[in-house]
């Protein structure tokens, strides 16, 4: 926002200047206080604000924090053009600021604030609007407004926790990564209603306050007059956000003044998935649930996965047995599925989690069993509490090796592998037998057709919790198939609205042939027992001789196709990111979470749906095995879509869960760039969507796949880079759903990729 230059003491920077880390590294404001430019990191150089006038040379503020560390023979340059870049020596380079418009001048302001001027001495562009992890006395943080914590003490990379100044009225504290709902927050100002306009303020005292425009409406601390003091507020690593002063004395030293909780356990999201924080003599640290183990060694925030086997449902392999591991006094996220009635007593409430496929944890809280299914989210110790037990269901023949000699791990693990494929064998001997057995009987009947009758139907209702509709209630619920919301390979889909409870649904009529009554079967099983907020949700189904329809819940906002490609739709950059992330969450549980392990295969635009609050969910998520295998046939032979399928898929190669990412890739590309992967309207360069946006990425012209829209250039360089790895022509160059879902979220980093050797790069 252009605002007249304060009138204060500057010294003037004029266009054409310089810094090298080795010599100039820095422009200082006018009393020596604050300086912008150079200071070393770990193996380099980075470019920010700091206070030059004390020995800590305390960082304020980073230029592009997500990929800061520069080398010695760098060169900072205010070009003529009154762009802020980083020169390297090969000619390559990197935009720190660039503000479409004229530049005369640039100054460090002794509050801290670097600007740029035009030549009417109007600030064009200035530090204190693009705040990082600190806000300084005389700056704000308006509406929309976040800040985001560091990875660590000497990474200022963007860490994993944020404070937002929200449109409601609330200062917020979130993860990062998760939605601004009340359930993900862990801070709030409870300012709810008190105005639509509310900033965040910090004054020369050390007044920190909320103020509407015309008012304040809360005061966070009351402020102490000091002179010679300096005050910053800072959301620290840790995810807690304080205030801070300084004696301008050499012999100074930082004290904390406020901090919006004092005790370190409760910003949500300090220890991963499945694991939980505590406070030991004052430390804090996470350990992950009984027989589990990070997913990436020494970085908590990954999150943790078994250390063993968890057969299905329907498993009745008398080798597969569980057993109950408790933990006192911890807490979670409460996200139960169901309420265990009749349970009055902890080993009631384990009883009921281990009799229940389904479940993988309880929590028994008050007397009352809330059965859980993994990931546990935002999990801590509570202090002296017995009520809280977490119940963990762990199997009684770990996998967990850790403590065991290599040799003897490894030992153990041929041995397994024979047993499993000794077991594979005469299981599938005595398959081959059953189903020898089955034919000669039914020939011998002369039954031609697999029939369910009404208490078959029952049964089935009860073991997946899908209500069985008849054909008669669709065509009522339909208005006789009247309103149609889409159209695809395996069938049409209808709105209705049930008679009973007037629930609005979405009716798919199976236009081809299914695999037969008995797989269907198995599968409405497997389906129905799916369940996570971005995939679809399965209601209900009906079969009636040839008249196959599957029941979904409805979806007000159509597909991802409808929003992403219609200009008046379209979704802003941080609600794509936000979408990318709600898919790769559903492909994740589909590979790795739900009972049964699913391909979807036909990952697409057209397949991922939006709800009231542009949530998206995948759907169809099941066809990919109820149908029979011509079903998903295009004119190649291949399954799935063209323009979306792996390479594996044309090679006739077997066919992983890899081929899932591949085309989360593409889709990925599509909500970046928001277009479709192929369109021929364009010339030749750009019509492959995938190919223009490598050779995009090699030439450093990102700005060309975004046109004028404004982005965050490292967040869009990262979901590049993740992108490109994704649709790597060999499937094991792929990473898998829960990486892409880790880098996705900035806590794994991500290496540069190759080009894909099927393509025709130009770079």
């Amino acid at each position: 926002m252009a605002t007249s230059a304060q009138q204060q003491r500057y010294s003037n920077i004029s266009v054409g200047s310089s810094l090298t880390p080795s010599t100039n590294s820095s422009w200082l404001s006018s009393s020596g206080l604050y300086a912008f430019g150079f200071y070393s990191v770990t193996n380099g150089y980075a470019v920010g604000i700091f206070l030059a006038g004390i020995p800590e040379k305390t960082v304020v503020w980073t230029a592009n924090r997500d990929d800061p560390v520069s080398p010695i023979n760098v060169v900072l340059l205010l070009t003529n053009d009154g762009r802020l870049i980083l020169q390297h020596e090969n000619g390559d380079e990197i935009v720190i600021v660039n503000p479409n418009t004229s530049v005369a001048s640039a100054s460090m302001l002794d509050n801290g604030n670097f600007v740029l001027y035009n030549s009417s001495q109007i600030i064009t562009w200035q530090s204190f609007d693009n705040p990082t992890d600190t806000l300084l006395p005389g700056q704000h943080l308006s509406v929309g407004k976040e800040i985001f914590s560091s990875v660590s003490e000497t990474n200022p990379a963007t860490g994993i926790f944020r404070l937002k100044m929200q449109s409601d009225g609330n200062l917020v504290q979130y993860p990062v990564g998760a939605e601004d709902m009340k359930n993900n927050a862990y801070y709030s100002s409870h300012t709810y209603g008190m105005g639509n306009n509310i900033s965040l303020n910090l004054d020369n005292n050390g007044h920190f306050y909320l103020f509407n425009g015309s008012s304040i409406v809360s005061n966070l601390t009351p402020g102490q007059y000091r002179t010679s003091t300096i005050y910053l507020v800072r959301i620290d690593v840790d995810g807690i956000f304080r205030l801070y002063s300084r004696s301008l004395d050499r012999q100074g030293n930082w004290t904390k003044e406020w901090s919006s909780t004092e005790d370190k356990c409760v910003p949500k999201g300090l220890c991963g998935l499945n694991s939980f924080c505590i406070i030991m003599d004052g430390v804090t640290r996470c350990e992950c649930l009984p027989e589990f183990s990070l997913v990436i060694p020494g970085n908590w925030s990954s999150g943790c996965e078994r250390n063993f086997f968890m057969g299905g449902c329907k498993d009745n392999d008398q080798n597969v047995s569980y057993k109950i591991r408790s933990l006192d006094n911890t807490v979670w996220e409460d996200t139960y599925y169901a309420l265990s009635k009749n349970t009055t007593t902890k080993e009631d409430c384990e009883n009921a989690c281990l009799e229940d496929c389904n479940c993988d944890a309880a929590l028994f809280i008050d007397g009352i069993c809330r059965k859980q299914k993994l990931p546990l989210r935002y999990g801590r110790r509570l202090q002296g509490d017995d009520s809280n037990v977490t119940l963990v269901k762990v199997s009684t023949r770990s996998s967990f090796t850790q403590g065991v000699p290599n040799n003897s791990a490894n030992e153990i693990k041929k041995e397994r592998h024979l047993d499993m494929y000794i077991i594979g064998i005469s299981l599938v001997a005595l398959a081959a037998l059953i189903l020898a057995i089955s034919w000669v009987y039914v020939h011998r009947n002369h039954v031609g057709t697999y029939t369910i009758s009404n208490n078959r139907n029952v049964e089935m209702i009860d073991d997946v919790g899908l209500r069985a509709f008849t054909y008669a209630e669709l065509v009522q619920a339909t208005n006789e198939f009247e309103e149609e919301l889409g159209r695809g390979a395996s069938g049409t889909v209808y709105k209705g609205i049930l008679s009973n409870d007037k629930i609005i649904v979405a009716v798919k009529r199976l236009e081809k042939e299914l695999a037969g009554m008995r797989e269907f079967q198995t599968e409405m099983k497997v389906i129905g027992k799916t369940y996570h907020r971005n995939l679809v949700r399965l209601l209900g189904y009906c079969h009636e001789g040839s008249k196959w329809l599957l029941v979904y819940e409805y979806m007000s906002n159509g597909s991802l196709a409808d929003v992403l490609f219609n200009p008046e739709t379209r979704p802003c950059w941080e609600e794509r990111i936000r979408i990318s992330l709600d898919i790769a969450r559903g492909i994740l549980y589909l590979h790795e979470e739900c009972e049964t392990r699913i391909i979807h295969c036909d990952i697409k635009p057209q397949n991922i749906l939006m709800d009231e609050r542009r949530c998206a969910k995948i759907s169809d998520f099941g066809l990919a095995k109820l149908l029979m295998l011509d079903q998903t046939y295009t004119d190649t032979g291949i399954r799935g879509t063209r323009g979306y399928t792996a390479p594996e898929w044309h090679r006739n190669l077997p066919v992983t869960v890899k081929a899932d990412v591949y085309s989360f890739g593409v889709v990925l590309l599509e909500i970046i760039c928001c277009r479709r992967s192929v369109d021929r309207r364009l010339s030749e360069n750009e019509a492959i969507l995938q190919e223009w946006v490598y050779n995009c990425y090699a030439a450093r012209e990102l700005n060309k796949l975004v046109g004028y829209e404004e982005v965050d250039t490292r967040t869009l360089d990262r979901m590049i880079k993740i992108a490109i790895w994704c649709i790597q022509d060999e499937p094991s160059m792929r990473p898998s759903m829960r990486n892409v879902l880790l880098m996705l979220d900035g806590t794994l980093d991500i290496p540069v990729p190759p080009c894909p050797y099927s393509f025709q790069c130009t770079i």
